[in-house]
């Protein structure tokens, strides 16, 4: 990776750059642990919806840079470290979403994401947006905040990363955008999970398991292909774990006794179905990336 690009604005920069980055819904993961942080990550399936988070940058009216979440201030160190990459000069972050932080839908990654690519555009950068999800990834990582998001985020669909060593390097499936259905009950800490390695090697185990199953349906041209990558989901989530709050129980076997497929959404304390069920919101699988909307 080239060393950060922190040359101050032009001039003719704009006084507010806004870029956008998809939520993305994990349903496996397997940790690749690297003390090199821009080599740590995860292999796993999950895909991407249609709410994310929009980003607004400016430069900050004072001398420290400030981040907001739907109005209200927030400490983000995620985005912070990311855009620290970048610039030097204090900026004003403004995140906007629908989705709740700490869900499952990997907003951590999405603002740090999106706010490198409007931070880019604003000071003028060169940097490619594979570069600008690069420093993203890094920054989740060091943060203990994520481990594979941003590479869903930058590619966009429903994805398979099954290969080791490349961070931002996944396969696409042959899922055609569609609606989801989910329930946020409340947060779980993804610090605490990745900082616990007396749990990591259950969730690989599982997730070996999981991987094995997904490897063989990546060519699969069944029309059920989502309902049956949600079911090994669920298969993870039980057999790591992970899966261990009553309410998030309920609501699967719910969507379930619906007729649906359903299963934990990683890692949060919710709920992903592929049919309606009691107390869920609508969201729909997409396949748009990250991207500067002006």
């Amino acid at each position: 990776m080239n060393a950060p690009d922190k040359r101050p604005a032009h001039a003719t920069d704009t006084a507010t750059k806004r870029a956008f980055a998809p939520g993305n819904v994990s349903g496996v993961f397997k940790i690749v642990a690297d003390p090199d942080p821009a080599k740590a990550h995860s292999l796993g399936w999950g895909f991407t919806v249609a709410d994310g988070v929009e980003v607004e940058v400016k430069r900050s009216p004072t001398s420290e840079s400030s981040v907001t979440f739907n109005g209200k201030n927030i400490d983000f160190p995620t985005v912070l470290d990311a855009v620290g990459k970048l610039t030097d000069e204090p900026l004003a972050i403004s995140i906007d979403s629908k989705l709740p932080l700490s869900s499952g839908f990997g907003l951590s990654g999405a603002s740090a994401y999106a706010a490198c690519i409007a931070t880019n555009a604003l000071i003028g950068g060169c940097k490619t947006n594979y570069e600008l999800a690069s420093i993203s990834h890094v920054a989740e990582v060091e943060n203990l905040t994520g481990l594979g998001d941003v590479c869903a985020q930058h590619m966009g669909g429903c994805l398979a990363k099954l290969v080791p060593g490349n961070p931002l390097d996944a396969v696409a499936m042959k899922v055609d955008p569609q609606p989801v259905y989910w329930r946020y009950f409340g947060p779980i800490s993804t610090r605490e999970i990745l900082a616990d390695e007396s749990r990591h090697q259950r969730i690989n185990i599982a997730s070996d398991a999981a991987l094995e199953t997904i490897t063989r349906l990546m060519h699969s041209s069944s029309t059920r292909l989502f309902e049956r990558l949600t079911d090994v989901a669920l298969g993870f989530a039980t057999s790591s774990g992970l899966l261990s709050d009553s309410r998030v129980k309920a609501g699967i076997a719910q969507a379930r006794a619906a007729g649906g497929s359903a299963t934990m959404i990683m890692l949060g304390n919710a709920v992903l179905s592929t049919v309606p069920f009691e107390g869920c919101s609508q969201t729909h699988m997409a396949t748009a990336p990250g991207r500067l909307i002006n």
